[in-house]
């Protein structure tokens, strides 16, 4: 005979609940708010998890009294999302209501629920969140409270939109939830979450329908237990990872160890040349970051470069949001190990981030996708700065950022106060939106402005192809973004107070006049690709860590390809605009024309003095190139690999042109040579006689963007002392213009020009004064040399200066400034 309704109860030792609960079921069903006797159109299932009181007598008996009671028995307690796909999965039912045994929700409400399944939705679930919804007996305040939290996270995590996941009070279509519940693997309180995530995935409309509560005293639910939800759901997205998403996860790993190999032999005694002095300077910053953690101190300054005046951290990009949760690596291993560690895998997670958007967004192919993301984390661009800019190679979060956005966009209808069949809130991913770029700003403020700009320039482009689009998006778009803003600005209003008026804060840094690209940098190779020249590429940018371009003429080619086959989709059309502004405004506020000298304004220009993008170093532009060249490519190569078997060959001649044009540019290892040793007056201890607390120790000369190796001694020591002079940015002059290093100090320019020319100049008496003035200043206990280029001059230009000769000691020559010495 057909079944109308099952109710399932699953219990656990229920003993003194589980009558009175039957009871009120039963009553209920056979004399409904119509007045009619249901009859035999309804079922009661129990499911006995494994109990070891009296449950199970009383549901033997209550089956034994009423045909249409059922109870399932399982040997051992194994958990309530077991209990329920027993109970579901031999039900009959049309519709299938799941309740707990202790009836918090009283049977009554069935009729509310009943309602929305009558409107066409395919479950209804119980909520003590929406309004509407009356709480007769609430719990504890403090359970009450860390019950939120945990619903909270779950919903935020699993099942964003609805409000209260835990309620044990749910009706649903028969056939559905028991399609759901087989495919269910969790055998805990998260069963809940998954089910409603099945129902998610298929498309059935889920109502959250507000009803009666109240808190029965001996509830299972514990605190912990939304914990265990979350480890719970945890495992189960872990377990439905394709192998073929691991697989590329793993691959962008190895490139990433691959790329770093030449480190990972001996992180700490091994030098990427070619990052110049920045590696020095961010070691010094992972150490800096670790040592605040530890002695919980303030992360955004610092005294232990530029003594007295100190140093804004907050101002040096010293990417709070990875240096200190990689303290305890520091702590352990030491900086040089994990800054490798944290370029390593951030690097890595990038390339999964990007693969992950681009798969989601755009194509369904893992293998175009892979290759297309392997473009924007791998181009030559991310290659030059993962020497040692880990700021502008660790992007994770810029895919997520992005997507985020996206959902915005999504959105439709939100603004005019109409809801979205996937129950997406506008709010929500606002919210979400301000916490993703409050991190990111912790990652780099710079990349985040360039991001920025990258999504603006698609957007532009994309809304006026697609003005429909533009129009329906808008409302909740800006809707959106005013709550991320909302949400992000008092997360980082001290922090950026701090950067822009704290101590040591500056107001722009200076990079020159023009610090564009040339056109032939676009068109070029860079000096780490596999077609790389060194020569071409140092005279087309200023360092290796700021080879920008380079995407080589074949990618170039491919890529003008790709839009002008594809030019009917508006994605592409956006994208090609996106890489063509990108590249132009990269050029900077002039640019000359190759081979001729005729130059021309550049389009940076009209930016070169707005806030913010008066420090940008426009020739960082052209990164936003690549994320949007490898989209191209993962939409070129999806659509080649879907071509019918007919055009076999077309499939194998594009894919082999994609081949040719990546080839050149595929990045070889980086290059590592031994560490220049650190004198043994430092790693020794050596130094602690000389220098007392409060003091600094002067290198001579002092330390700064050209020779920053005195900040590798203090990682060493410890950070033991502290140093004038240093590699960072800082303020010079009543303007506070942003310059790399100290401000300049007569001393500290002597030395410099000394060790620069090899010449000794002639001391006089106003030097001397200049130099007690400045060593006065420094609060200096201590002056060091080590044997370098001209260190004679240098040892002869210091002992006129203080009027006495230096001491030998431990590798060093030093001048032990307290009285007596």
């Amino acid at each position: 005979m057909s079944v109308d309704l099952t109710v399932v109860v699953p219990a656990y030792n229920e003993e003194r609940r589980l009558a009175p609960t039957l009871a009120a079921i039963r009553a209920y069903l056979e004399d409904g708010p119509e007045g009619g006797d249901r009859g035999t159109r309804w079922e009661l299932i129990v499911v006995d998890d494994g109990s070891t009181d009296g449950t199970l007598d009383i549901a033997a008996d209550a089956e034994a009294a009423d045909g249409r009671v059922q109870l399932i028995h399982s040997d051992r307690n194994l958990g309530k999302g077991h209990a329920l796909r027993l109970g579901v999965l031999a039900s009959r039912g049309d519709r299938v209501l799941i309740t707990d045994a202790d009836l918090a929700t009283p049977i009554e409400e069935l009729e509310c629920l009943d309602k929305a399944l009558a409107d066409g939705h395919a479950a209804a679930i119980g909520s003590r969140a929406r309004p509407g919804a009356t709480i007769e007996s609430h719990q504890h305040r403090l359970r009450e409270l860390l019950g939120r939290t945990g619903n909270f996270l779950i919903r935020t995590v699993a099942v964003p939109g609805v409000r209260d996941t835990q309620c044990g009070f749910k009706l649903f279509d028969g056939d559905r939830v028991r399609e759901a519940f087989a495919a269910s693997r969790l055998r805990g309180w998260g069963i809940d979450v998954e089910i409603l995530q099945y129902f998610r995935r298929a498309g059935w409309p889920v109502a959250e329908v507000p009803v009666r509560w109240a808190h029965q005293e001996g509830s299972k639910v514990r605190p912990v237990d939304y914990v265990l939800v979350l480890a719970e759901l945890t495992s189960l997205k872990v377990r439905t990872v394709r192998p073929k998403d691991l697989l590329v996860a793993a691959l962008f790993l190895a490139m990433a160890i691959t790329l770093y190999s030449g480190r990972w032999i001996a992180p700490g005694d091994r030098y990427l040349p070619d990052s110049l002095q920045d590696q020095n300077q961010w070691e010094w910053f992972f150490a800096v970051t670790a040592d605040n953690v530890r002695h919980l101190q303030n992360p955004l300054f610092t005294t232990l470069q530029n003594q007295p005046d100190g140093v804004n951290l907050m101002a040096n990009t010293v990417m709070l949001g990875l240096s200190v949760p990689f303290a305890p690596v520091t702590w352990l291993f030491g900086p040089a190990v994990a800054l490798n560690a944290a370029m390593t895998l951030g690097l890595a997670a990038t390339g999964v981030a990007w693969y992950w958007l681009i798969l989601r967004r755009l194509v369904r192919h893992r293998g175009a996708a892979a290759v297309g993301a392997a473009l924007a984390a791998f181009a030559p661009p991310m290659i030059s700065h993962a020497h040692a800019h880990p700021n502008f190679m660790v992007l994770f979060m810029i895919p997520l950022i992005i997507d985020r956005a996206l959902r915005l966009c999504e959105t439709r209808g939100q603004g005019r106060g109409r809801g979205r069949g996937e129950g997406t809130s506008v709010v929500r991913d606002g919210i979400v939106l301000g916490l993703f770029t409050t991190y990111q700003i912790f990652l780099g403020e710079e990349p985040l402005l360039l991001a920025a700009l990258g999504m603006l320039l698609f957007a532009a482009a994309y809304g006026l192809v697609r003005r429909d689009v533009a129009r329906d998006v808008f409302r909740p778009l800006a809707r959106g973004l005013g709550v991320a803003v909302a949400v992000t600005v008092p997360l980082v209003a001290f922090p950026l107070h701090w950067q822009f008026f704290g101590p040591q804060s500056y107001t722009s840094v200076l990079h020159g006049d023009n610090a564009g690209n040339s056109p032939l940098a676009l068109l070029s190779f860079a000096e780490r690709s596999l077609a790389g020249n060194a020569e071409t590429a140092s005279a087309l940018s200023a360092n290796p860590t700021e080879q920008n371009a380079f995407y080589g003429w074949p990618l170039v080619a491919l890529a003008f390809a790709i839009v002008v086959r594809l030019w009917e989709r508006a994605v592409v059309k956006a994208l090609a605009f996106t890489v063509l502004a990108a590249a132009f405004l990269s050029l900077g506020s002039k640019f000359r024309i190759p081979l001729t000298d005729i130059v021309l304004p550049g389009p940076w220009a009209v930016l070169a003095h707005a806030p913010l993008f008066e420090s940008v170093i426009e020739s960082r532009v052209a990164m936003v190139c690549a994320p949007a060249l490898g989209m191209l490519l993962a939409l070129a190569l999806a659509r080649l690999l879907a071509s019918p078997r007919r055009m076999a060959a077309a499939r194998y001649a594009g894919v082999a042109a994609v081949a040719l044009a990546l080839l050149p540019i595929v990045p070889a290892p980086l290059r590592a040579v031994e560490r220049a040793q650190v004198p043994a007056f430092i790693a020794d201890g050596a130094w602690r006689k000389y220098v007392g607390e409060g003091e600094s120790l002067v290198p001579v000369p002092l330390p700064d963007p050209s020779g920053a190796e005195a900040l590798h001694w203090q990682t060493t020591a410890d950070l033991g002392f502290s140093v004038p002079g240093g590699y960072f940015n800082g303020p010079w002059g009543p303007d506070r213009v942003g310059i790399y290093g100290a401000s300049p100090r007569n001393t500290s320019n002597l030395l410099r020009d000394v060790r620069a020319s090899g010449r000794a100049p002639q001391i006089t008496d106003a030097w001397r004064r200049a130099a007690r003035e400045d060593l006065a200043y420094w609060n200096a206990g201590v002056l060091v040399l080590v044997p370098q280029e001209h260190d004679a001059e240098l040892r002869v230009t210091v002992e006129e200066l203080l009027d006495r000769p230096g001491k030998w000691v431990d590798g060093v020559w030093i001048w032990d400034l307290h009285k007596g010495s």
